[in-house]
């Protein structure tokens, strides 16, 4: 079996794209179980982010896992897989793991070196664990993605000084407005993005903090955090009326805000002018709004292309990073042949034992004329000449593991001794 990732990202797609297969918070545990529901997917791992949607799979098949995939991700798009397939990548066993690799250590991120995204990583694959839709091998390719985000992090640069999609959108309203000192901001949403955006619109010291949210609960909690106050959903025009600043960033399937709502909004401001920053995938806010008079409205994409004047120095650290994946990827090749090798090793000496048994019982006759401690002896005696025969090979197998010379050994072991390598067979 092999492991895959199909997936969009930022990088592949405008974000009109993204927030068709998105999948929000509120239905990831019945995605996961859609997923491994289908009949190539062995184990999967669902992630869901703002810029991207992956899905990692252990598979039975090669194409028709990819199809699995596709199908689920058009499903969330109601549309068909070729209306999306220029958009997505699939990477294969070991390109699979190298991408994962880079996704939690930040290369793959809008904004290079952010430190949400392996959380993310974590989350996705707990929840996966939790779920029961993932096993053994995507478990050790998931543990190792952690630890290389953790050694990128540590070892490097990467992450110094790092905007988060959070600080990023408030940067990005502050620059739209040369200033958000004293200025009055509204919050739409009340999750980890919209703590991240309400923690540095408090540091920016603007004037006043409010705070919208489905759960009212969460809005005044987080409001509480920051000296602000909560607004029901149901004020949501009114507070429009009077705010300077809308940041949205809710898990919502649902446009919050739309082109009317705006337009009504506006013509009570007398011309006050309405900055709009919309980090939400899918929106927030209907992108219609744009075009009513006196509104700003910026999205994910106008965020991306703010990040990149901000990147030059940790881009500086993209190749030290680079780096730890090439050396964590040859660590995780060897940890996986090594692993794969132990079958072939346990059926050598299966072998050996087997050939042993076999001999004892042609001259039982014979043995059973010995005294117990003869006997004993013997059976000592056997055993130590085969594990003395079959040390050689069992070493030199382990040693080049990963190796061509290894595969070589392997392959003449298996051969020879006519013994089982404990390899599956190879996916279409």
């Amino acid at each position: 079996m092999s492991v895959i990732v199909v997936g969009i990202n930022h990088r592949t797609a405008p974000v009109q794209m993204r927030e068709r297969v998105a999948v929000p918070a509120s239905r990831m545990t019945k995605a996961v179980h859609d997923l491994a529901g289908r009949e190539h997917l062995a184990e999967v791992v669902l992630l869901s982010t703002c810029n991207r949607t992956e899905v990692y799979a252990r598979c039975t098949k090669f194409h028709a896992a990819v199809s699995d995939v596709l199908d689920f991700l058009a499903e969330q798009a109601s549309a068909t897989p070729d209306d999306f397939a220029e958009h997505f990548y699939t990477y294969y066993d070991d390109g699979a793991v190298a991408h994962l690799f880079g996704v939690a250590a930040g290369l793959d991120s809008m904004i290079v070196g952010e430190g949400e995204i392996l959380g993310q990583v974590k989350d996705a694959w707990r929840l996966a664990e939790r779920e029961s839709a993932s096993g053994q091998a995507l478990a050790r390719v998931f543990r190792h993605a952690v630890e290389v985000g953790k050694r990128a992090r540590t070892e490097t640069a990467i992450g110094r000084r790092a905007l988060s999609v959070s600080s990023a959108a408030v940067a990005l309203a502050e620059q739209t407005m040369f200033s958000l000192r004293g200025r009055s901001v509204l919050i739409l949403g009340a999750g980890e993005v919209a703590e991240g955006m309400a923690r540095a619109l408090r540091s920016a010291g603007v004037g006043e903090i409010v705070v919208a949210n489905r759960t009212h609960a969460r809005a005044v909690q987080l409001a509480s955090q920051v000296d602000g106050r909560a607004a029901a959903l149901g004020e949501l025009h009114e507070v429009l009326g009077t705010i300077d600043v809308l940041l949205t960033a809710t898990d919502s399937t649902e446009v919050h805000v739309e082109r009317g709502d705006i337009e009504a909004v506006m013509a009570r401001r007398d011309g006050a002018p309405l900055l709009v920053v919309d980090v939400a995938v899918p929106r927030d806010v209907d992108p219609g709004a744009d075009d009513v008079p006196g509104v700003t409205l910026l999205d994910m994409d106008d965020l991306m292309a703010f990040t990149e004047s901000s990147l030059h120095e940790r881009r500086r650290e993209v190749s030290k990073v680079q780096s730890i994946i090439i050396d964590e990827l040859e660590r995780f090749q060897l940890e996986r042949t090594a692993r794969e090798v132990a079958p072939l090793v346990a059926s050598l000496r299966a072998r050996g034992e087997e050939i042993r048994a076999s001999e004892l019982a042609r001259f039982r006759a014979k043995l059973d004329t010995l005294g117990p401690e003869a006997r004993k002896t013997v059976d000592a005696l056997t055993a130590g000449i085969v594990n003395k025969l079959l040390h050689d090979p069992t070493v030199r197998i382990k040693e080049t593991a990963g190796t061509a010379r290894g595969e070589l050994y392997a392959d003449a072991l298996a051969a020879l001794f006519d013994i089982d390598d404990g390899s599956e067979p190879a996916d279409e």
